[in-house]
């Protein structure tokens, strides 16, 4: 991988670890919520677990899972149902006391396992290997390996980022009810990431 590459690899993997989507929404709302220490596994399921995608996808799975259109509208449909249920569960999240204290946020591998059903880590992972990596054998697995590399420090800096602004914010709503709406405003956000889905989702059945 030339330096030229790895620099937009690297531009490339900030861009998109940065931005709002599904785990940088479900990470604020958590940090808001539980505090930045109990949501630690949730954010490191996240910085672990997609680079494990990045790896697995690397490696060829990609190739056969998007090869069935059938398993494509499956995973989609999975993943906007687990997507619509977590932004139920957010939208309910008030107080990190009483009923939300004993409430808990992902665990590490409910973080590191949600990579496979989200929509955008699928995009970013898949765009990442087809456009930056090039070859066969030992040289396209040391790219692949490279990105994998490179996405542990961005999903890491990303998730505490998220995290850190949502117990900051958090903070700052001391009433349940500031706490709800925020939550509820995350879950619209959260929402809104879903509606592309679906649309693509009701577009395939008619068909």
């Amino acid at each position: 991988m030339s330096f030229d590459t790895f620099v937009a690899v690297l531009v490339f993997s900030i861009v998109m670890g940065f931005t709002p989507g599904p785990n940088n929404v479900m990470l604020a709302s958590s940090g808001a919520t539980y505090g930045v220490r109990r949501t630690w596994p949730h954010l490191m399921g996240v910085a672990l677990g997609f680079p494990a995608m990045i790896l697995v996808i690397g490696l060829g799975l990609a190739s056969l899972l998007l090869a069935s259109t059938g398993l494509q509208l499956g995973m989609k449909v999975v993943s906007s149902l687990y997507l619509l249920w977590l932004a139920f569960q957010i939208a309910r999240s008030s107080s990190v006391s009483g009923a939300a204290a004993s409430a808990r946020p992902l665990t590490f591998l409910q973080a590191a396992a949600f990579q496979w059903i989200n929509p955008k880590a699928w995009l970013i992972a898949v765009g990442a290997i087809s456009a930056y990596t090039a070859g066969v054998g030992a040289h396209l697995y040391l790219q692949v390996a490279i990105i994998a590399a490179l996405s542990v420090a961005v999903s890491f800096s990303s998730s505490l980022t998220w995290a850190a602004c949502g117990a900051a914010i958090g903070r700052w709503l001391r009433s349940p009810l500031a706490l709800r709406l925020f939550n509820v405003l995350m879950a619209i956000l959260l929402l809104a990431s879903v509606l592309p889905i679906l649309g693509e989702i009701w577009a395939e059945l008619r068909h």
